[in-house]
């Protein structure tokens, strides 16, 4: 497998951990070490109150914070936050890179209600019905992106995403996500224990380089296209999402009124077309 030569911006190598092990086979058993994808609580802070607190791989943890902010519409812009970073005191010291300190602009209001609502029900898998998707399209209307996709280069994005997961290939146990440009190079990968993470901290390192909203990109994810992944892509204006996977039945729907495209059971050059279908350019022999 080739490697391009430009590399896509890879997380840091706190992302992994040493444990102890015992491997057997063939009926004998001897101890070892291994390596492990690390997982974390992260609890968010926003202006002092406390927000949500996610399982994570420690790394990139602002961009995470950015990601998920943008994605609930609590901002619209970087100018909206004024400060993100580690707590320097905790009541375990130990535990303080697992507090996160976000700082809004004064003036800024935040609908602590609706987003409660909203991250109780993203975390509570399958709380979402088709009703949500009215209240999403309030919040991001129907994409108006005449970007389009050649069906060649798509096929290649697995294999460069898996290329780029540093972590996975030590660990096996990460999902990773990477913002690609139209002509297939990847920008930017992240990983996480969770899905939706590593997607959040793509969008949060997006808007930190001044990316957002992101017309004429796409996202690669390297499992499944959940109704989560889609509404942050939606949110970021992401017109394509990608995966080796398949998508589920709300996603399809949210990308069939949205205009979005999706991507699934992507594995060379034989793939599935969802939603805004027009956006994927075939080839004719």
């Amino acid at each position: 497998m080739k490697r391009q030569a430009h590399a896509a911006e890879s997380g840091p190598s706190e992302a992994v951990e040493s444990v102890a092990t015992t491997r057997v086979a063939r009926g004998v058993a001897s101890p070892r070490r291994d390596v492990v994808a690390r997982e974390e609580p992260l609890e968010i802070q926003l202006d002092g109150r406390s927000l949500a607190v996610v399982m994570r791989t420690p790394g990139d943890d602002p961009e995470l914070a950015l990601g998920l902010l943008w994605s609930e519409g609590v901002i619209r812009s970087l100018a909206d936050v004024v400060s993100v970073r580690h707590a320097t005191q905790a009541r375990d010291p130990d535990g303080a890179d697992n507090i996160l300190q976000v700082r809004l602009r004064e003036g800024l209001t935040v609908d602590w209600r609706r987003l409660q609502r909203n991250l109780y029900a993203s975390a509570s898998c399958g709380v979402c019905g088709k009703a949500t998707i009215d209240g999403v399209l309030g919040d991001a209307p129907p994409l108006e992106d005449d970007s389009t996709f050649a069906a060649s280069v798509l096929g290649e994005l697995p294999e460069r995403l898996l290329a780029s997961q540093a972590a996975f290939a030590e660990t096996g146990g990460l999902h990773g996500a990477g913002l690609c440009d139209h002509e297939g190079r990847l920008l930017v990968v992240r990983e996480d224990v969770g899905r939706h993470n590593a997607v959040d901290k793509v969008v949060g390192w997006a808007l930190r380089a001044g990316k957002v909203p992101l017309a004429g990109h796409a996202l690669v994810v390297s499992g499944r296209i959940s109704y989560e992944i889609a509404v942050k892509a939606l949110a970021a204006r992401v017109p394509l999402v990608a995966a080796v996977s398949a998508p589920s039945s709300l996603a399809v729907t949210l990308a069939e009124r949205s205009r979005l495209t999706l991507v699934g059971f992507l594995r060379g050059e034989s793939f599935n077309v969802y939603g805004e279908r027009r956006r994927v350019v075939v080839a004719r022999g």
